[in-house]
């Protein structure tokens, strides 16, 4: 499928789905070269406090309601930013907690790029997408500019 087009003032957190599609690697990566279990649900975990929540709540305080709490879209995706929280943070067994992360969230990427966001550029007036741009560049830091500690995919 061809990439869309984004509206500069979406291709921020739009960007940031592709940090996402790497985590969902990373995790394939460690898990074939047998790291533990436990080291890659840490960095997951630290991947979710600095990373994912931050995305979530900017979608969810900011772009969602565009649609409106009631559209079948953004009702399908708030589901999905709990459930992947609760994989994560989990008590459940690390193995299957790590190969449910890497699918939903990979399935849960697509699902807003390919038609969430789509819907949301559709119909966000210039003024929302001022305020997009804005909370998202007042709440987020850019993946690239740290180096983990641990680097269990290399």
């Amino acid at each position: 499928m061809p990439p869309v087009e984004r509206y500069p003032e979406l291709q921020g957190i739009s960007r940031e789905h592709h940090d996402g599609l790497l985590l969902c690697w990373k995790i394939r990566a460690g898990t074939a070269k047998g790291v533990a279990p436990t080291r890659i649900r840490r960095y997951c975990r630290k991947f979710l406090r600095e990373h994912l929540r931050p995305h979530f709540a900017i979608e969810e305080d900011v772009l969602f309601p565009i649609l409106g709490s009631h559209h079948p879209d953004v009702r399908r995706a708030m589901a999905e930013h709990r459930r992947l929280q609760r994989l994560i943070n989990g008590q459940t067994d690390v193995v299957i907690a790590l190969s449910l992360i890497e699918e939903e969230l990979e399935a849960h990427i697509r699902f807003e790029e390919r038609r969430l966001f789509n819907h949301i550029q559709e119909l966000a007036t210039p003024e929302q997408l001022v305020e997009i741009e804005r909370a998202h560049s007042s709440l987020t830091k850019p993946i690239k500019e740290e180096r983990p500690e641990d680097v269990f995919w290399e």
